[in-house]
């Protein structure tokens, strides 16, 4: 039996990590945290220095008995989990739920999943860093009483369900200002000149060069004034200038960094690059994902240029030693690089090799020679202009260098301008006008950010940390928080204008491009824009980036030992819970209300908000325009409508739906616009209208097409006890219907080829969770106690209340069963007052 227990954060880690120890060591895996702050309540006493009411998670009970057990079995724990302050977190409160020294169990750390680097960590055990635990912990308890308090805040102010975050408001709110800055954008148009020559050499060959105007023309008159001058005029070349250039290579791989690449090159979301680099560290292929250091060990160094050496030859070899500068220490003291860089190529699914494929050719180039280039610049005189020359551009690569391997890209990659390279030429030539155009063009806005853009902006700002790049942005993105959505959006046509001169004569025509198409860009929701304006007017210090970097700073100090947290934590949040009670009392709802005009028909006013359901809605007739049991007209916008945006004219359009189309089977099909978007009614079913399409611009045949699809969707894949099972896809995700009930459909089963025998297992589970689901049930009252995933609460119409405690225990099922009538109607009175108030 084995003597020493080591516990890791996940499975796959302990399964590579207990084939390396060999038989002296059992390797358990915690599952990532064990304990947590419950969601339920703040779960922090504010009055007695902060103390959080840590529990271990109902998930993880039975992991931390399986620990429990098998801590008896062995002489000693040691503590493997990751080495940034949440791993040293998750060792600490290991240490609490085991019942282990805190100041005397083993820690150890490595940056690399390998046999050397795990034994020579065995070698070399440490204690638990208390500082590091006391940063995570601070870090934790601000964000839950942020969160905790500025979403009660706005569950009251703006609409229920909503939250906020310390970090995550503020990254909304980067989002909000790119839209805002991109909708104040004034586009001006200009003209840029080129034109093509005929040069020949001197065996006769002819080849073409292309040159440009370095200025631009703010107007066609400008621009055509300039072909003006330049018909019959005569061209030579006045000056060539030639210079040496090098390019340098990247630096290896930060999570920040690997993130945007992994965008840029292979598409991947946030979310999705660090969990192929979380699978790629587990099997020991890659350094720990979470760092913020550029550094590479001397080993690796070494072992990185034998490879090159090997590969390309000694001449592209280039030694560099790269310095962090960044002051924060919390995170891993390498770079993301491969553990062995001799593997090229590593057993795994797709989305791991391109991940892994990439991170190797970033380390490898960042030790290679730099490229050399040769920059030829060529002035062209213009006869009739001797002030306004032309300008021919072009490069040549004299030398690879890390070129051969790898090239950084950038997310305005279409904007980079290729220069060819150049025909024999010199000065004095004289060479003869092909052609010369002149091309309107427009000023482009900022572009909206990318996942990966979004995480550099909070880089360069200093607000947040690598370990929560992934999951700020998740968060805002989730559907229940409507923030920010990440979408593909069609352009416009735009028509511009082309002068051009050729043999003497100048022709204008007429050009069209798609302006303003984008993939995968962040676009915040009118839900966003209002919650960021409300936070914004109330709690300015909570939402400035300076301030929110300042936090930061104060939790890397604290895990230097440098700074006490409970003060840290006080001097925060005293303040700002006082904000909090300020705008409890005195500030108005949010709705991000905004006046259109008036109402041709009526006169009254026309308006648009978020409604209390979220919705953003057009609204015909103020309160005080309406008569005292009168309702106002509503409209809910359209897709890619915005409240800050929509006009008057498209505003009234949207009151012309419900609209009917004609018939399709016997049954009248019409268009109109519901709580949850646009929809095609035929009969009495509803049909969604899919994102992007203009419900105002469906024809029938269109109509007609979505309700075959929905037919075919809705039709039978079964039975169940001589009951159809059906099967769809709603706001929740897939799900089966049977008779009455709704079946959720797992991930592990695909919607599109589900069996029967798996609908059967299905439903017969949830008839059975239904069966179980009432501990008592008043259906006239619409009051039911219920079993819950974290025991029973009370159903009260669309309220859940929880229990509270009794001398610090839950309440029980068995309890709950015993609970009169009365007594529950005490608590959703106390929880919800005035629920049973006589209208």
């Amino acid at each position: 039996m084995a003597k020493n227990l080591l516990i890791v954060e996940s499975p796959a880690k302990a399964k590579t990590i207990e084939k390396i120890l060999g038989s002296d060591f059992t390797v358990k895996s915690s599952y990532g945290h064990v304990r947590d702050l419950p969601k339920e309540d703040i779960s922090v006493d504010v009055e007695h220095d902060f103390k959080p009411n840590y529990v271990v998670t109902a998930d993880k009970q039975k992991v931390v008995k399986e620990l429990k057990d098998a801590v008896k079995k062995v002489d000693e724990v040691w503590l493997a989990t990751d080495e940034d302050r949440e791993g040293e977190a998750i060792s600490w409160h290991l240490c609490q739920v085991l019942g282990l020294d805190e100041h005397s169990t083993k820690r150890i750390v490595f940056h690399e999943i390998t046999k050397s680097a795990i034994q020579l960590a065995i070698t070399q055990p440490r204690k638990l860093d208390l500082n590091l635990v006391d940063a995570q912990q601070a870090r934790r308890i601000v964000d839950r009483l942020v969160g905790y308090e500025l979403s009660g805040l706005l569950w009251k102010k703006v609409k229920g369900k909503l939250s906020a975050g310390r970090v995550q408001s503020v990254t909304v709110r980067l989002v909000v200002e790119r839209e805002r800055e991109i909708q104040a954008f004034e586009t001006t148009p200009f003209f840029r000149i080129t034109a093509e020559f005929n040069v020949k050499s001197a065996d006769g060959k002819v080849s073409v060069l292309k040159a440009e105007s370095p200025e631009r023309y703010d107007t066609q008159d400008n621009a055509a004034s300039f072909l003006k001058k330049c018909v019959g005029a005569a061209f030579n070349i006045n000056n060539i200038e030639v210079k040496p250039a090098k390019r340098k290579p990247a630096a290896p791989f930060t999570t920040s960094t690997l993130q945007q690449e992994a965008s840029r090159k292979l598409g991947f979301s946030v979310s999705r690059t660090m969990l192929v680099a979380q699978r790629l560290y587990e099997a020991g292929f890659i350094t720990y994902m979470r760092t913020d250091s550029t550094n590479l060990s001397e080993m690796a160094i070494a072992s990185i240029a034998q490879e090159i050496e090997n590969l390309y030859g000694s001449r592209y070899v280039h030694t560099r030693r790269y310095k962090t500068s960044k002051a924060g220490a919390q995170e891993a003291h390498e770079a993301i690089r491969p553990t062995y860089i001799t593997n090229q190529q590593i057993p795994g699914d797709r989305d791991q090799t391109r991940l892994y494929e990439l991170i190797w050719k970033r380390t490898i180039a960042s030790q290679m020679s730099e490229a050399e280039l040769e920059r030829t610049i060529v002035k062209i005189g213009v006869s009739t202009m001797p002030g306004s020359p032309l300008q021919a551009e072009g490069e040549v690569l004299k030398f690879d260098g890390f070129l051969k391997v790898y090239l950084e890209s950038q997310d305005d990659d279409d904007e980079e301008d290729t220069k060819g390279i150049l025909p024999p030429l010199k000065v004095g030539q004289p060479l003869d006008l092909l052609d010369m155009t002149a091309t309107e063009r427009y000023t482009r806005p900022p572009a909206r950010y990318t996942e990966a853009a979004l995480v550099s902006k909070l880089e360069e700002l200093g607000i947040g940390r690598p370990s929560t790049y992934a999951p700020t942005i998740s968060k805002i993105m989730e559907e229940n928080r409507g923030y920010v959505v990440k979408e593909n959006r069609d352009g416009e046509v735009r028509k511009y204008a082309i002068l051009t001169l050729k043999d003497g004569q100048i022709k204008t025509s007429e050009g069209s491009e798609v302006t303003g198409a984008v993939k995968n860009r962040l676009f915040p929701t009118d839900m966003g824009m209002v919650v960021t304006d409300y936070l914004f007017e109330h709690f300015k210090e909570i939402m400035d980036f300076g301030f929110t970097a300042g936090i930061e700073k104060d939790f890397d100090i604290i895990a230097e030992g440098n700074k006490n947290w409970v003060k840290t934590v006080g001097d925060f949040y005293h303040p700002f819970h006082a904000t909090v009670q300020n705008a409890l009392e005195t500030s108005a709802r949010a709705t991000g209300e905004r006046i259109l005009g008036k109402d041709p028909e009526t006169g009254r006013t026309v308006l648009v908000r978020m409604t209390r359901f979220g919705k953003p809605a057009v609204q015909i007739g103020s309160k005080e325009e309406l008569a005292e049991d009168e309702k106002a007209k509503f409209a809910n916008l359209g897709p890619n409508q915005s409240i800050e945006t929509v006009t008057l004219e498209d505003a009234l359009r949207l009151f012309t739906l419900p609209k009917s189309l004609g018939e399709f089977q016997g049954k009248e099909v019409s268009i109109g616009l519901g709580r949850f978007g646009p929809y095609v009614k035929h009969g009495d079913v509803f049909v969604s209208i899919p994102r992007g399409e203009d419900p105002l611009e469906m024809e029938i045949e269109r109509a007609n097409e979505l309700i075959k699809e929905k037919q075919l969707a809705d039709a039978p894949i079964g039975t169940y006890k001589g009951i159809d099972i059906t099967k769809g896809k709603g706001r929740f995700g897939p799900f089966l219907k049977y008779g009455d009930l709704y079946i959720n459909v797992p991930a592990k089963h695909k919607l599109d080829t589900i069996t029967v025998e798996e609908c059967h297992k299905l439903i017969e589970a949830k008839i059975n969770k239904e069966a179980n689901r009432y501990v008592q049930r008043w259906e006239k009252e619409e009051i039911a106690i219920e079993n819950g995933r974290w025991g029973p609460f009370i159903r009260f119409k669309k309220n859940n209340v929880s229990f509270p405690k009794t001398e610090g225990q839950k309440m029980t099922s068995e309890d709950a069963a015993k609970l009169s009538f009365e007594d529950v109607k005490a608590i959703i009175e106390a929880a919800l007052p005035g629920s049973f108030k006589k209208k």
